[in-house]
């Protein structure tokens, strides 16, 4: 039987894991500084608007929660309130917190613990839509038809309470069951229209097993991320509130964009040859989205399919600008426009994005703070990417070394992800583990083979496979 990607795979703990050597190695900081912390406590009032019955949705454990929703059916189609914590509110530009937040970046996630981009007080307790807590909030209206495409949108300052807060699984749950909360009635219907317009876009979306680190006892694992049709519904909310973000900054000609560029011709050349290859269609004049769209999650071929399709998104860049629009201002894993709003707790970009759309909708001048921060802003956020992405990498491959330090030299089944180039090995993803590694011989791609485990080396965070049969 082909290995599966779509469930829960069996995993192998990895104990006596010490993460203090990610931290060193990228010089993480592991305490706030106490003036910033002290300017973190202050709200402004805000108006009012706690009427609205918000929800959140996060993983298990989240306390730094952005945003909070209500979906809804209208006569003619669907309302989202999206209410996303007013970062601006607490944090005063060119304060010792707003100098510690420039510093940061982002936060970042290791396995035991985050390094915040704000003081736990404020991203976790003070600015955090935690239920039954008045927060302030940038509230968004969008407002679209039957089939989800935005027909109006505008964000305005406010003050939100939050009734509840929900995991992904327990709404994938009570979706399944038909008992979903009121405000979350609508999130299904709005979730899918939102998803087939992205594929009508062309928008790229790849489904490659996303590895994460858990807890284990007194020890780590590492597992394939569990996802259910609610992420991808709760996620189509923030994308369509990106979108809104960008449509109103190309209006004010001001503003900080997420782009991408267009795949190259060869790119997409030699993906559709990978997918011919395999035996798969890939029908005239259908887009690599569509194509991806249309693939089967659970078959090998479909990894194969997905890693090469990861040469379709390079290039990604913050492209801030201000009296003159980007002449390449699309996002094409996205399908159009798009800027980051909806997470400031976490992402520093956020907060000057949100200014920019806030001060539009009510028709005054973006503050000259936010402006000021367009030179640096866009190459600041491209090393704090740079950084949370090799941490997180580092922390899953010292784990994967770990577990696999123990079995050095035994053999187990491995689906191909990429064949052998002149430039670098084949690289296999092993189900029984969740370690994906490069892999010596020549291994056709996108089938399913055994590999023997070794060399792993658990200092240097590496692990090797070589081809058996």
């Amino acid at each position: 039987m082909s290995p599966s990607v779509s469930r829960r795979l069996p995993t192998v703990r990895a104990a006596g894991v010490d993460f203090s050597g990610v931290r060193a190695e990228f010089d993480l900081p592991t305490d706030y500084p106490s003036d910033a912390v002290a300017e973190a406590d202050s709200r402004p009032t805000r108006r009012d608007a706690t009427d609205l019955e918000f929800v959140t949705i996060d993983p298990p454990g989240s306390m730094d929660l952005d945003q909070a929703l209500v979906v809804e059916r209208t006569a003619s189609g669907f309302r989202l309130l999206y209410a996303i914590a007013d970062v601006a509110a607490v944090v005063v530009p060119g304060s010792a917190l707003d100098e510690e937040v420039r510093r940061r970046g982002q936060t970042l996630y290791l396995p035991d613990d985050t390094v915040p981009l704000h003081p736990r007080s404020m991203s976790e307790d003070a600015s955090s839509l935690l239920p039954d807590r008045v927060r302030p909030a940038a509230l968004w209206t969008i407002d679209t038809d039957d089939s989800g495409v935005a027909t109006s949108w505008a964000v305005e300052a406010a003050t939100v309470r939050s009734r509840q807060r929900f995991t992904y699984a327990e709404v994938q749950q009570a979706a399944d069951d038909g008992t979903l909360h009121p405000s979350l009635t609508a999130l299904p219907d709005l979730g899918r229209a939102r998803r087939a317009l992205a594929v009508s876009r062309g928008a790229i979306e790849l489904a490659l097993p996303e590895q994460e680190v858990v807890a284990d006892g007194d020890g780590w694992r590492v597992d394939i991320a569990p996802r259910v049709d609610a992420d991808a519904w709760n996620a189509e909310m923030s994308l369509l509130t990106g979108m809104c973000a960008a449509a109103i900054m190309i209006e004010a000609r001001t503003g900080i964009l997420r782009t991408l560029p267009p795949p190259a011709r060869s790119d997409i050349d030699a993906l559709r040859a990978v997918v011919l290859a395999l035996g798969l269609p890939w029908p005239e004049g259908s887009t690599p989205g569509q194509v991806l769209a249309s693939l089967d999650p659970a078959a090998p071929s479909t990894l194969a399919i997905m890693s090469e399709a990861t040469t379709l998104l390079r290039g990604a860049a913050y492209v801030a600008f201000e009296g003159e629009v980007p002449s390449q201002p699309n996002h094409s894993g996205i399908g159009g426009p798009y800027a980051h709003v909806t997470a400031p707790l976490r992402r520093r970009v956020d907060r000057y994005g949100t200014e920019v759309c806030l001060s539009h909708c009510a028709g005054v001048p973006v503050p000259e703070w936010v402006r000021a921060e367009f030179a640096d802003l866009p190459e600041a956020m491209k090393r704090s990417d740079s950084v949370a992405s090799k941490v997180d990498r580092a922390c899953i491959d010292q784990v994967e070394a770990q577990v696999l330090i123990g079995h050095v030299g035994q053999s187990t089944t491995a689906v191909v992800l990429r064949g052998r180039t002149d430039k670098r090995p084949a690289e296999v993803f092993v189900p029984e583990y969740t370690v994906i590694g490069p892999c010596d011989g020549d291994p056709a791609e996108g089938t399913t083979v055994t590999v023997g485990i070794g060399p792993v080396d658990v200092a240097s965070r590496t692990v090797r496979f070589a081809l058996v049969r």
